[in-house]
């Protein structure tokens, strides 16, 4: 069995309620649901930190520039 870990979660009533559905239709308990949408979210910060080392030499753009550009351009 895997080691686990309890904690308090607050939710909003309607976030709780709906949370409870989706456990019930899908077979699933709310830590499973919470475990699952947790571990997205720390996969996803993941993918986002990759691209940003990728990307770290990149030189920046002042949003300055881009903003006189825009208007330069006749878009803003």
């Amino acid at each position: 069995m895997v080691n686990l870990n309890r904690t308090t979660v607050y939710l909003n009533p309607k976030v709780h309620r709906a949370l409870k559905v989706k456990a019930a239709t899908t077979d699933s308990s709310i830590s499973q649901l919470v475990n699952r949408a947790v571990l997205e979210a720390l996969r996803e910060d993941v993918i986002d930190l990759e691209a940003f080392q990728k990307r770290a030499k990149e030189s920046a753009r002042p949003l300055e520039k881009v903003l006189a550009e825009l208007k330069q351009d006749g878009q803003l």
